[in-house]
């Protein structure tokens, strides 16, 4: 770290030069006074602003940043009640285990506690969803926390960092000057001569050191890496299988840039393989050892479990999905993580794609064969599930077949398509039917199953991977709260293309509600017209009610996609029991 004497800067240039030090392309915002110097700094240094409509929106752009580059995404909120409106989407970024930086707003520090317009002590709040919270008090310490910030989010379990700035610390030094000196008045008066003298030293102690500046660094982040010991237990244990299982989830992936060679190595592996959350479209479209379907029926048969950065949550029912004999391998970051709710045979800590990696580099090649049996089995069951949703496909009503429309969408959607996942049932049955194409082409929520989320992580999936066609998949409960983005996409010229699965209701609330309690409250819709709303934000709306419309709507969305305009498609969907039974606690 070198330093150098500095004039006219002001604390908000302090952090946009350690955002740029850092490589940072985008921040996204929703402006605020208690903010302003920062997102200005860091647009003179060409970073990029991408404002938006929700502060929320903000953050879930910087954690679909962050999955898709593996390097921390950064949002800047201001003060108070901009900050609360991030809690959730905070949480998401917490449980997806995505790194992320938050800068939020704070109050003067003078005033703090005091009165101050939008003052909340903002760390009880933040503090639970987060890594650290580091609070600032004084100029120099900006550019540091911003250094200190990217090396914790990526550090061990990956997840955000909030950095409180508080205005003061932000604008011009003689700006600040200036207003303490009005605040402390002119009289001469004792309790005013205190209050005078009190408020220079304040002054005083903020800005000292802040002229000598020390250039930021990016600090060097080192995966944790699986010990050797792991690495053999494992291989023994596939060496000793039958029918051995891989379940891979997102945090395989959090290494972005290396999804490729983890696509290779798993390959090379040779052992069937399903893949979930951000490691979905790992192995491209029709990889022979990806199955899609009764993933617990082949748990359950399995006689050796690896599981790579998946926990035994409720998705694999808290382990009861792995049967007792089986050996159970579980490659986490997270010691929690890897032994939730079941005691792992083999504990493989540090990174699981690299553990997959390092497995493979020792793999002999001779032993899949020895599973051929097994996989075509699970194959054999696959396509028999096919053809069941080929049938319920088939199935003819008023309007569109949900499960029709998703294959249309799957056959149209572009090799170079990006999915964004945002709903319930509709988003539900797509993620059986639709096929990412490549590694790091499918967003969702993660665990936490937050609704919401779909504006926001195409804004940043468009921002950082500009040659990819990006798609939303909504539920018309879910597009409720991203709406408001169409107009950040025209304002930005982000041509995403919007699918509304509009079934009128919060079907899959409803779906079982109705049968346990025979009563549908909240749980109905309108058959909202959302692509008029759509063409009211200046983007492109089309409505498809009937099935004979899909293929010219789907290749209409896509020309206009093209020409750089973003366009919704209000799809009118007809009910199905496609997923029936899927109540999840």
């Amino acid at each position: 770290m070198t330093s150098t004497a500095s004039t006219g800067r002001h604390g908000g240039d302090h952090i946009a030069q350690a955002l740029q030090v850092h490589g940072v392309p985008c921040v996204y915002t929703l402006c605020g006074g208690h903010i302003s110097p920062i997102l200005s700094a860091a647009k003179a240094r060409g970073i990029r602003i991408v404002d938006v409509r929700d502060e929320a929106t903000a953050v879930f752009a910087a954690d679909a940043a962050a999955r898709l580059t593996g390097r921390p995404g950064v949002a800047a909120v201001t003060a108070g009640p901009g900050i609360t409106n991030t809690i959730t989407a905070l949480k998401n970024a917490q449980l997806a285990q995505s790194p992320i930086v938050l800068l939020g707003g704070a109050a003067p520090t003078a005033l703090q506690g005091r009165g101050a317009l939008q003052d909340i002590d903002q760390r009880p709040l933040v503090e639970p969803h987060v890594k650290r919270f580091l609070k600032m008090r004084r100029v120099r310490e900006l550019g540091p926390a911003v250094e200190a910030a990217f090396e914790l989010a990526q550090t061990g379990v990956p997840g955000p960092v909030f950095i409180e700035c508080p205005v003061d610390l932000l604008y011009e030094e003689a700006t600040i000057r200036q207003w303490y000196a009005d605040a402390a008045g002119k009289g001469s008066s004792l309790p005013e001569r205190a209050l005078r003298w009190y408020l220079s030293r304040h002054v005083e102690r903020m800005f000292e050191g802040s002229h000598v500046v020390a250039t930021p660094r990016v600090r060097t982040v080192m995966a944790p890496r699986a010990p050797a010991g792991s690495i053999g237990a494992a291989l023994a244990a596939l060496r000793q299988a039958e029918r051995p299982l891989a379940v891979i989830g997102s945090q395989a992936v959090v290494r972005a840039p290396d999804a490729d060679q983890l696509a290779e190595a798993v390959a090379c592996l040779g052992v069937p393989v399903y893949l979930s959350g951000m490691a979905r479209g790992l192995l491209g479209r029709d990889h022979p050892l990806q199955m899609r379907h009764q993933r617990r029926h082949a748990l359950r048969e399995s006689d050796c479990v690896l599981l790579a950065g998946v926990p035994c949550d409720f998705r694999l029912d808290y382990g009861k999905h792995v049967r007792r004999s089986a050996t159970l391998i579980a490659a986490n970051r997270s010691a929690k993580d890897a032994r939730l709710n079941r005691k792992p045979d083999v504990v493989a800590l540090g990174d699981a794609g690299l553990f997959l990696q390092d497995l493979a580099h020792q793999h002999t090649q001779a032993q899949p064969s020895r599973w051929a049996g097994w996989v075509a089995q699970l194959r054999a069951r696959d396509a028999e599930r096919e053809i069941e949703i080929d049938t319920q496909a088939a199935a003819s009503g008023a309007h569109v077949n949900p499960i029709a429309f998703l294959r249309a969408l799957d056959r149209e959607a572009g090799d170079n398509a990006l999915l964004v996942a945002d709903g319930g049932d509709f988003v539900a049955t797509a993620s059986y039917v639709l096929h990412p194409r490549a590694p790091l082409t499918w967003l969702d929520p993660g665990a936490f199953g937050t609704l919401g989320v779909g504006a926001g992580f195409a804004l940043g999936a468009a921002t950082m991977r500009p040659d990819r066609e990006v798609w939303i998949v909504f539920g018309d409960g879910a597009c409720g709260w991203g709406l408001a983005e169409l107009d950040s996409f025209v304002r930005h010229g982000i041509p995403v293309i919007a699918i509304v699965g509009n079934d009128a209701g919060w079907t899959q609330i409803a779906r079982e509600q109705i049968k346990m309690l025979n009563d549908d409250v909240a749980t109905v819709l309108a058959r909202t017209a959302y692509d008029e709303v759509a063409r009211g934000f200046g983007a492109e709306g089309i409505v498809v009610r009937h099935m004979d419309e899909v293929d010219g709507a789907l290749r209409r969305a896509r020309e206009l996609a093209r020409q750089g305009r973003p366009v919704l498609v209000n799809v009118w969907l007809d009910k199905t029991e496609f997923r029936e039974g899927s109540l999840s606690m």
